[in-house]
């Protein structure tokens, strides 16, 4: 198992590029079993979930060319899907969770898939309900394999429908909206998600013949085709690492250049980094951090603490709260860090608190943090990575810390960052990998 070996009180500085957007590309990589022929995909990050499920669409035949440079293009004109009722499929399937979307694509092109319980971050009960309710909603037929302790999912044809999800799912509305592209009428979705990626996953359907109204509204209506083409797409750089980058600039008081971030697709994230008292400055679609010895969180205007919830979009995305608890303990005032979407994303805290954080875990979804203003900096010491983002929140806690700090369990951190150790170090961070 691999660690990092972090030396901490580092001063950055430089230009560095978003890598390609993970949850947008797990969404495109399944969509490309809907059609027999090619689609060519730029910007696809490499990273070890992504790199998965490429492996898991060539087990399904799928052929895959790499041209270098996150370029691919895919052809699914012959997919095995014996491999898809293989034990070996649900078994590499389990330890993925984007590759519950592949449900959706299979179930409109041929009919029938199998669902395995999907793995990735422990970080509480993440519910399949409306994937499975949705797939029901058009005419699939849901049983129980207790062999392949998995579901299968099966439809002669499916049929457009009306539904209202219980929850504007992110990948159960990708899920839902790839099936209904092929399936026959129109399916209108209602409080469906509407996440950039979403709205990118939508645009390459289209340009592939799909016949989608309403794209970046909770309103969505799929009037079914019978058959989709081949298109080129490419993804947009990763949110989430953008505002990465942001919190680390902040938190290493260092002078930090992020370029190509697609500004006008980052919603309210750059607002709640100013927030946090961050300064920044728009660059055409470059970021510009520069050093800040002090950054003081806003209160609200009656006086109370500042709250930063998470929310589904145009909210903020709940992948970003751990960045912001962290960068929060070094600024100056309080702030409430409420995670509604996931109940067990903060038990990272405690890491935090041992390396010198003032934090109040309230609960499982709420967290205080008291910031330091820079007048205690935090120590190193050694850690475990629980999840991917949390992961990334204590590699930028410790640069930022006094000493050396050790992170176990790296293989989280690289599930959703490129060469994220590489990539850093040519900012002047000193970051060890060890083992593996």
């Amino acid at each position: 198992m691999s660690a990092f070996k972090v030396q901490g009180s580092a001063k950055l500085s430089g230009s560095i590029v978003p890598q390609g957007a993970k949850n947008e590309a797990l969404q495109i990589l399944s969509a490309v079993l809907l059609t027999a022929q090619k689609v060519k995909i730029d910007n696809v990050p490499n990273i070890l979930d992504v790199n998965k499920l490429i492996d898991l669409l060539r087990d399904l035949g799928v052929e895959v060319e790499a041209h270098g440079g996150g370029s691919y293009t895919f052809c699914a004109q012959s997919v095995n899907m014996d491999f898809v009722t293989s034990s070996e499929f649900v078994r590499k399937a389990a330890a993925l969770r984007g590759s519950v979307m592949l449900v959706g694509p299979l179930l409109a092109r041929f009919g029938v898939t199998y669902m395995p319980r999907p793995g990735g971050d422990k970080i509480g009960r993440r519910r399949l309900d409306t994937h499975l309710i949705g797939l029901e909603t058009l005419g699939g037929k849901l049983t129980h394999e207790p062999s392949l302790d998995c579901f299968k999912i099966e439809a002669k044809c499916l049929k457009g429908a009306y539904m209202l999800l219980d929850e504007a799912s992110v990948t159960g509305t990708a899920n839902i909206v790839m099936a209904a592209a092929l399936a026959q009428g129109v399916t209108t979705i209602y409080n469906a998600a509407c996440e950039p990626y979403l709205q990118q996953l939508c645009a390459m359907l289209v340009r592939m013949g799909a016949k989608i109204s309403g794209i970046g509204s909770n309103l969505l209506t799929i009037e079914g085709v019978t058959s989709l083409g081949g298109t080129e797409h490419r993804i947009l750089p990763d949110m989430i690492e953008v505002g990465s980058f942001i919190g680390l600039a902040a938190m290493t008081g260092s002078e930090l250049t992020i370029k190509d971030v697609a500004y006008e697709k980052l919603g309210i994230i750059p607002a709640q980094f100013r927030r946090l008292g961050i300064a920044f400055e728009r660059r055409g679609e470059d970021l510009y951090i520069p050093a800040q010895e002090h950054y003081e969180i806003e209160s609200f205007m009656d006086g109370s603490i500042m709250t930063i919830a998470d929310a589904p979009w145009p909210g903020l995305t709940p992948d970003l709260l751990s960045i912001f608890l962290v960068v929060a303990t070094q600024a100056k005032g309080s702030v409430l860090i409420h995670q509604k979407m996931f109940e067990s994303r903060l038990f990272f805290v405690d890491k935090l608190i041992d390396m010198g954080a003032q934090i109040i875990l309230c609960d499982p979804h709420r967290a205080t943090v008291i910031g330091l203003d820079r007048s205690f900096q935090l120590r190193g010491m050694r850690m475990t990575s629980p999840d991917i983002r949390a992961g990334v929140s204590l590699l930028i806690a410790a640069l930022s810390a006094k000493g050396v700090s050790h992170i176990d369990n790296i293989e989280q951190i690289d599930r959703g960052y490129q060469n994220i150790d590489i990539r850093l170090n040519a900012l002047g961070a000193q970051i060890e990998r060890i083992g593996g």
